[in-house]
C-alpha cells in the first residue's frame, strides 16, 4: 500500500493545527488576491462587464489549476527521467504538503474567534475591533451579543468554506482542484457583492462559489451534526439552512445553531446598507464563552472526521 498517496495530507493537516497561516509564510491566496484586483481595476468599467467579469473569473480559475497540474506533473516527470525517484517522490510530497496546508484555513479562525470572545469580554469597543478582522459586515453599532453572534456564525461558515470545501475538491480534482477552489472562494469574497460596483462584473465569480460550495456545505452541516451525536438536528438543519440568503451558508450556520440551541441572523450592514438575513433557530438566548469553546471543539473534530475520510478513501482508491 502506498502511502505516499495520503502522507501530503496528513502532514498538511498536522501543520495547519500547530502553525495556522503563519504571517511570514507567502501565501497563495494573498497573491490571488492582487491578481484578480488587478484584473478588476482594468476591466470593470465601461461596457460588457458581465463579460469581462465572467472571462476574468473563469479564466483566472482554469489559469490556477492548470499551472498547479503542470508543476506536480512536472516534478513527477523530472524524478522518472533523472531516475532519482526518491527524491522526486519526497520533492512531490513536499510541494503537494505545502500548498495543501496552504488551501487549509481552520486554525488561524479558530484562534481570531477565541480571540473576539476575550476582547469582547474586556469591552464592546475592542470586541468590535477584534470581530471586524474576520467579518465583512459593519460592526461599529454591533452589541456584545452581536459581536458574540458575528464571530460564530464565521466559525460555521469557515469550516465549509476553509476547510471541508477544500478537502472536498481535492478529493474530487487533487491539489490542483484546491487551489482552483481557493481561487473561486477569493474571487467571490472579492467581486462577489450585490453593491453598483459588483453586480455584473463579480456576478460570475459569485454563482461560481455558489456552485463549489453547494454540496461542501451540506457535507459540512452533516459532519458538525454527526460529532455532536444529536441526529435528530438533521430536521433542523434542513427546516433553517435553506432560509438563508445564501444558497450554501445557512447550512453550517443552522447545524451551529441547533447544537448551540441558539439564535443567529437578523440585520446586518454592508457597505452602508442594512441586510436582513433570516433568524436560523428561535432561542434568543445570551452567548458565552462556553458555547464558543463548544463550537471550537465541534468544527476541530468535524476537520478530523473529514480528513480521515479522506485518508481511507484514498487509499482504497
Amino acid at each position: 500500500m502506498d502511502f505516499t498517496v495520503i502522507l501530503p495530507l496528513i502532514l498538511a493537516f498536522g501543520l495547519d493545527r500547530w502553525l495556522g497561516d503563519p504571517s511570514w509564510l507567502p501565501h497563495p491566496v494573498v497573491g490571488f488576491g492582487k491578481l484578480i484586483a488587478f484584473c478588476e481595476r482594468r476591466l470593470n468599467r465601461g461596457r460588457f462587464r458581465l463579460l469581462k467579469g465572467g472571462v476574468m473569473a473563469v479564466g483566472l480559475v482554469l489559469a490556477v489549476y492548470f499551472l498547479a497540474l503542470f508543476l506536480l506533473r512536472w516534478i513527477d516527470g523530472w524524478g522518472e527521467l533523472t531516475r532519482l525517484t526518491i527524491v522526486g517522490t519526497i520533492l512531490s510530497v513536499t510541494v503537494q504538503t505545502v500548498l495543501i496546508f496552504c488551501c487549509l484555513a481552520g486554525t488561524t479562525l479558530i484562534r481570531e474567534v477565541r480571540m473576539v470572545f476575550e476582547a469582547v469580554d474586556r469591552s464592546p469597543a475592542e470586541g468590535r475591533r477584534q470581530v471586524a478582522r474576520i467579518v465583512g459586515r459593519d460592526t461599529s453599532g454591533l452589541s456584545p451579543q452581536e459581536v458574540r453572534t458575528a464571530a460564530l456564525e464565521t466559525l460555521a461558515e469557515n469550516l465549509s468554506d476553509g476547510v471541508i470545501a477544500p478537502l472536498f475538491w481535492y478529493l474530487l480534482l487533487g491539489v490542483p482542484g484546491m487551489l482552483a477552489y481557493k481561487m473561486v472562494n477569493t474571487l467571490d469574497s472579492m467581486v462577489g457583492y450585490k453593491n453598483p460596483r459588483y453586480l455584473l462584473y463579480g456576478r460570475v465569480a459569485a454563482r461560481l462559489d455558489d456552485a463549489a460550495n453547494y454540496l461542501p456545505a451540506r457535507l459540512t452541516a452533516l459532519l458538525m451534526v454527526l460529532v455532536s451525536g444529536r441526529w435528530s438536528l438533521c430536521r433542523f438543519v434542513l427546516r433553517y439552512g435553506s432560509q438563508h440568503a445564501s444558497p450554501n451558508s445557512g447550512y453550517p450556520e443552522a447545524a451551529l445553531a441547533g447544537i448551540l440551541n441558539c439564535c443567529f441572523g437578523g440585520p446586518h450592514h454592508y457597505f452602508g446598507q442594512e441586510v436582513w438575513k433570516p433568524f436560523i433557530g428561535t432561542n434568543e438566548r445570551a452567548l458565552t464563552t462556553a458555547d464558543m469553546q463548544q463550537a471550537v471543539r465541534i468544527n476541530e473534530r468535524a476537520e478530523g472526521y473529514m480528513v480521515a475520510l479522506l485518508c481511507a478513501v484514498l487509499l482504497i482508491l
